[in-house]
């Protein structure tokens, strides 16, 4: 899929920010041309979520889109293009739903800004729909990977085997539906990431209004010793818990990406502050641009350890988020 040779630029989730993403691609020295966003050398590479939330849904869809088209870019799948899929797809018989993803009030409630926004353009969406199972859930370019939430060789390894370029069917989608298969516990790693339940049945109300038992958690961290150096998330842990001290069996439960494994690009974890690596071979992209953050992007060349000069970005001004 990749040249070993050329150079990409690793863009983060766009959430619908069709402008600001047009101005990265333009600071990054794309053009567009016959309608296609390119660059003479270069080659983009989503990580995912280009759908839900933001203002020009379907706009992104067709820059990236037609970007992947025209062999100007990649883009893997992110948890939100499997949860459309999930929307819209019945679930196999037998199971007790009527869709892979229930039509519950809080999941309506996530993917309801890019149903309206696809509202009179029905063809448009079947079409996308169907691009989405074109999109891998990893990319692994020897030097590099790309994957929307986590890389978990253990998952990905027999993924592969059974979907060799990382792309999945509808078969594997139904199978998702059911709670500690494989296909579920792909999707929930690699495209949401790993994360651990709150002690003493604790519950944390997040800045989405979500109301949730869990917390994600870092999948890199070699000694950490509590809660508090393993939280990763916009929402920190209440102090007490934070304090908390690991467990031996939650030290040994947790993934290690290990230091001296290949470049890792993820997105997903609305992240803030100045863009900057995670450690030498490991960056999330994910600056919140839908909140009004950055769209950040990691110009990536022949490098093997990561360069904290090389990230790009642009601010979400407030008119790109109103309608």
């Amino acid at each position: 899929m990749l040249d070993p040779a050329r150079s990409y630029d690793l863009i983060g989730d766009v959430h619908g920010c069709a402008l600001t993403l047009e101005h990265l691609l333009d600071k990054l020295g794309y053009r567009k041309q016959g309608g296609v966003w390119r660059h003479p050398s270069r080659m983009a590479v989503f990580l995912g979520d280009i759908i839900d939330r933001g203002p020009r849904i379907r706009e992104a869809l067709h820059i990236v889109h037609d970007m992947v088209e025209a062999g100007q870019a990649l883009c893997v799948m992110g948890n939100h293009e499997f949860n459309a899929l999930g929307w819209v797809t019945p679930a196999a018989p037998g199971g007790g739903r009527h869709f892979v993803r229930e039509h519950t009030p809080r999941h309506a409630r996530l993917i309801n800004e890019t149903l309206a926004q696809f509202e009179q353009y029905p063809k448009d969406w079947h079409d996308f729909l169907a691009w989405f199972y074109e999109m891998p859930l990893f990319i692994d370019a020897g030097r590099f990977r790309v994957v929307h939430a986590c890389w978990d060789a253990g998952l990905i390894e027999p993924l592969r085997a059974q979907y060799p370029d990382g792309c999945i069917d509808e078969h594997f989608l139904q199978a998702s539906a059911v709670p500690g298969s494989f296909a579920n516990n792909v999707f929930d790693r690699l495209l949401r990431g790993t994360d651990m339940r709150l002690p003493h049945g604790l519950t944390m109300t997040s800045g989405d209004g979500l109301t949730r038992s869990f917390f994600r958690t870092k999948f890199w961290e070699d000694d950490p010793q509590t809660y508090g150096d393993i939280v990763f998330q916009p929402d920190a842990l209440p102090e007490p818990v934070a304090r908390t001290p690991l467990s031996s069996a939650e030290k040994n439960n947790l993934l290690r990406y290990g230091v001296d494994e290949p470049l890792l690009f993820v997105g997903h974890y609305w992240r803030s502050g100045k863009p900057a690596p995670i450690r030498s071979n490991l960056a999330c992209l994910d600056y919140s641009a839908v909140l009004y953050g950055r769209l950040v992007a990691y110009r990536l060349d022949q490098e093997t350890r990561l360069d904290p000069d090389k990230f790009v970005w642009v601010y979400v001004e407030r008119p790109e988020v109103q309608q």
